[in-house]
């Protein structure tokens, strides 16, 4: 398999392919087909959700369970073209691909087998991407990274490549992804009188886009060390590193004060930001046991963590798919009597830590949501280094804050 990157291409030894492209949120997948000019021979050669086949290239749904994906059989190709693009826009009208960064595989479409993949970088305000191009050169299939973004939506690319779309406009430019634009709302492609359109699922909330200068990483170079507003997928090499983890919260009395006694707690909500359970120092373990806690803490004092809640992802019902982890202080001390806070995230059958936040500034009151677990569309989980403070001594006032927080 060939990580690719922008500009890069590999040859095709296979005649049959598909390319998936999956993100943390449902996207429409499309596929052009295009003469030497750059151009389609007609709306025809426009395959997407509402015109799903074309002369050897085919949308396939993932129906919300997978991605959707193009495939093409380069043997039924016909002469003139040259190259096939398959685009991506997300689903939801005028969202953008900040911090849901897509990623294109291409596959052998006989046995499976992943030839290549590919991840945009340093993607922002784009609604609409080219990821790759499926082309002929020499009479020899190959395949390309581009990751070339446009401020536009789908309908930037198709007008850009010559298909009629219901309001006409003219040519997209595209937009260069280190230059974030205001994008327009995007214009659907026409209907097919025939095709009726494919409608998604609810996804799992996705988290809010970092704030500029942080972003989306993962653990491929090891522990991870988040800024407030970062976010770090939960996997290595592609794939999810865990399924038990730990997330242990310390502090320390600000300037040698006095004992301080803050609890730390966990919230779980479903897709719609709906409250399931809370697990904290009175209700040490929620959803079947798949959420415990090691109980509370009343000084603050020593060395290490001073509460941990261990989470099982594994056995976590399908309904939960969000987690905002908080610290509330009971007796009425401010955070700017805190000192050291922290988060940090461990696997849960070795130890080994894996993210941390330190909390660096304070406010006067008496809770922060420190962080937050999302299990994004495609199943992998990803945490945010939060560090937002609210007036609540206790985690049943954190329910509502922590939810918008989602």
């Amino acid at each position: 398999m060939t990580a690719m990157t922008p500009g890069s291409n590999i040859p095709l030894p296979a005649a049959r392919v598909t390319v998936d492209v999956a993100a943390p949120v449902r996207l429409d997948v499309s596929g052009l087909l295009l003469t030497a000019d750059g151009k389609v021979r007609s709306d025809d050669d426009f395959i997407f959700y509402n015109q799903p086949t074309g002369p050897g290239v085919t949308y396939r749904s993932g129906g919300g369970a997978a991605p959707d994906a193009i495939a093409v059989d380069t043997a039924a190709v016909p002469p003139g073209i040259e190259k096939i693009v398959v685009t991506a826009s997300p689903d939801a009208p005028g969202q953008t691909f900040q911090g849901i960064e897509p990623t294109a595989t291409i596959r052998n479409a006989d046995d499976g087998s992943v030839l290549a993949t590919f991840t945009p970088p340093q993607l922002g305000t784009e609604t609409a991407l080219v990821v790759v191009e499926i082309y002929s050169r020499n009479g020899a299939w190959k395949a390309r990274a581009v990751g070339q973004g446009y401020a536009n939506g789908l309908a930037g690319i198709a007008t850009d490549f010559g298909v009629t779309v219901e309001e006409p406009a003219a040519p997209a430019q595209p937009a260069a992804p280190a230059q974030p634009v205001t994008p327009p709302q995007p214009v659907a492609p026409p209907p097919a009188p025939t095709q009726p359109p494919v409608t998604a699922p609810a996804a799992p909330p996705a988290p809010p886009a970092a704030a500029p200068g942080t972003g989306k990483i993962n653990l491929d170079k090891g522990r991870v060390s988040l800024q407030k507003n970062q976010t770090v997928s939960l996997v290595k090499g592609g794939r999810p590193v865990l399924s038990q983890v730990k997330m242990g919260l310390g502090w320390e009395p600000a300037y040698r004060g006095k004992d301080i006694d803050l609890d730390a707690s966990v919230i779980a909500y479903g897709p719609q930001r709906n409250h399931i359970d809370s697990c904290y120092f009175g209700k040490l373990q929620i959803l079947g046991g798949a959420i415990q806690h090691s109980g509370d803490n009343l000084t603050g004092e020593g060395g290490g963590d001073d509460e941990v809640i261990a989470v099982d992802l594994g056995r976590l019902p399908q309904e939960v798919t969000g987690l905002v982890f908080t610290v509330n202080s009971f007796s009425g001390q401010k955070f700017t009597e805190v000192a050291k806070a922290y988060c940090r995230l461990l696997d849960g059958t070795t130890g080994e830590e894996l993210v941390r936040f330190d909390l660096t500034s304070a406010e006067p009151q008496t809770g922060v949501m420190m962080a937050k677990l999302i299990r994004q569309f495609s199943g992998e989980w990803e945490m945010t280094a939060m560090g937002d403070f609210v007036k609540s001594r206790t985690v049943r006032g954190m329910v509502k804050p922590a939810s918008q927080a989602l």
